[in-house]
């Protein structure tokens, strides 16, 4: 076994551990900060010209925010707030799509801010 297979396999097992290990509360803030790094190497790469790489950061991001942040909204309980996180998630999916399609920084850091208020706003209700 190579170093890096061994060390990829090793962080593996770490997130693996350390989403088994988490709470539901944690699980979310998982999210967004996978959501976040995942725009931060968009921008990355659409700085570098790099549309491939691009385009699958900006992927990863919006099958986050829609298949983790915004499928895990519980409308029925949560009323009126689910409803509005989930028309603020698909903005900021809508603001990443145009993000991808134009290069549009500007979408993107949009997009970030608008994640990163619900984030902190998460953090602080922390149980």
């Amino acid at each position: 076994m190579s170093a890096m297979r061994g060390a990829n396999a090793y962080a593996r097992v770490g997130v693996e551990t350390g989403v088994m290990s988490a709470s539901p509360h944690q699980l979310i803030v998982m999210l967004f900060d996978g959501a976040q790094a995942s725009m931060r190497a968009a921008r990355l790469h659409m700085q570098q010209g790099n549309v491939t790489e691009k385009g699958k950061s900006l992927s990863k991001a919006i099958d986050i925010v829609n298949n983790g942040l915004g499928a895990g909204l519980d409308h029925e309980r949560g009323g009126e707030v689910a409803e509005r996180l989930g028309s603020l998630y698909d903005y900021i999916v809508s603001l990443l799509l145009k993000a991808n399609l134009k290069n549009d920084e500007q979408s993107l850091d949009e997009a970030s801010q608008l994640l990163e208020n619900i984030a902190s706003a998460w953090r602080e209700i922390a149980p």
